[in-house]
């Protein structure tokens, strides 16, 4: 960042209590795609530019990324940053993902390789149909109790598995959770049609991964040419929800053909005007930015400040809005009165 960037704002998340910088630093990468040396200097220029929220995940890196931010922490002394960590997809053997075994155990095996008493925020990394959620949710307020928690979160669940946690948590005397982090942007915003709703329903913020879909809205790829060479989608065609075959369809060109307009005008880059998006978003607290590169963060780190007039707004929710099943959606916004889709910009394709 130049002297003149301004630092990255912050958002209250939600009802936890926390503040946190509007951008956040994802670790994915880090212990996997990204040396320690590298993942260091980006956790200083996260830092350097205002960003307090730092998220990892027991899995990432194979448990290498928190300890690449454990030993950064130690390092430098970074009383002021917060750290989100998740555990359910790597279980101690024996052990449901989300079972009070696993957890318990992955929870101490986090701390000990952040090198921390607690963490600022943690998810559960996704739902768990061979665990008892009413012993998930003990057990996990019982770390909270402990001390070694602050605030709960979930990710990756859909509408009526997040509506079931809260409500079990509500009526059991759990530890509420009060963040989801899910998959969300301008190509993929399939959690307005029910997460997003039960969010708002129940107060949740969200931190939303992928904001720039696997770099398809940085507008790298191209229409009529596979990717190749050192990037994601060049090593692996096939990858996670950003597959190019998946992708490559005209509702995704009609997308970036505004947003490249709309970058034109500001002379920013692409990313940038969808991240500006979708910090607009109803819930969205803070966006997590994840980099295998120190540039390509710093890159990124560039849209703070970065804000979208409400017509330049209007015009990527309308082009990117996925449409409503007609039934039984589209029945209850006719019949029912239920506004909830329109609000969110949702209930007719662009």
């Amino acid at each position: 960042m130049t002297s003149t960037q301004p630092s990255i704002a912050t958002r209250p998340l939600g009802r936890s209590g926390l503040s946190v910088s509007e951008l956040a630093l994802g670790t994915m990468t880090f212990g996997a795609e990204t040396d320690e040396p590298d993942a260091h200097a980006q956790l200083d220029a996260f830092v350097a530019a205002g960003g307090t929220l730092i998220d990892t995940a027991d899995v990432y890196g194979g448990g290498e990324s928190e300890r690449i931010i454990g030993r950064w922490l130690a390092d430098r002394g970074a009383d002021d940053t917060l750290i989100a960590t998740k555990g359910r997809f790597a279980p101690p053997a024996g052990s449901s993902g989300a079972s009070r075994r696993s957890l318990t155990k992955s929870i101490d095996a986090s701390l000990d390789r952040l090198g921390v008493d607690a963490v600022d925020l943690y998810f559960v990394h996704g739902w768990d149909d061979g665990a008892d959620l009413v012993d998930t949710l003990d057990a996990l307020s019982t770390q909270v109790r402990a001390g070694k928690i602050h605030s709960l979160g979930w990710s990756n669940v859909s509408g009526w598995q997040l509506e079931r946690i809260v409500s079990t948590a509500r009526q059991g005397g759990f530890v509420v959770p009060s963040v989801l982090q899910p998959q969300y942007n301008l190509l993929d915003r399939n959690i307005e049609v029910e997460v997003l709703p039960c969010c708002l329903a129940n107060d949740i913020a969200t931190t939303p991964w992928s904001p720039l879909g696997g770099g398809w809205l940085t507008g790298k790829y191209q229409r009529d040419a596979a990717p190749t060479g050192a990037t994601r989608l060049g090593e692996d065609p096939e990858r996670g929800v950003e597959a190019y075959d998946a992708r490559n369809v005209d509702n995704t060109w009609r997308v970036l053909d505004v947003a490249a307009d709309i970058a034109a005008a500001h002379d920013r880059s692409m990313g940038h005007v969808a991240i500006a998006w979708l910090l607009g978003r109803p819930t969205v607290s803070t966006v997590l930015l994840g980099a295998r590169t120190l540039a390509q963060l710093e890159d990124n780190l560039g849209v703070a400040g970065f804000t979208l007039s409400d017509d330049e707004l209007a015009r990527l929710t309308a082009v990117s809005a996925p449409g409503l099943p007609p039934y039984p959606y589209g029945f209850m916004e006719r019949y029912c009165d239920v506004t909830i889709w329109q609000s969110l910009g949702v209930d007719a394709p662009g």
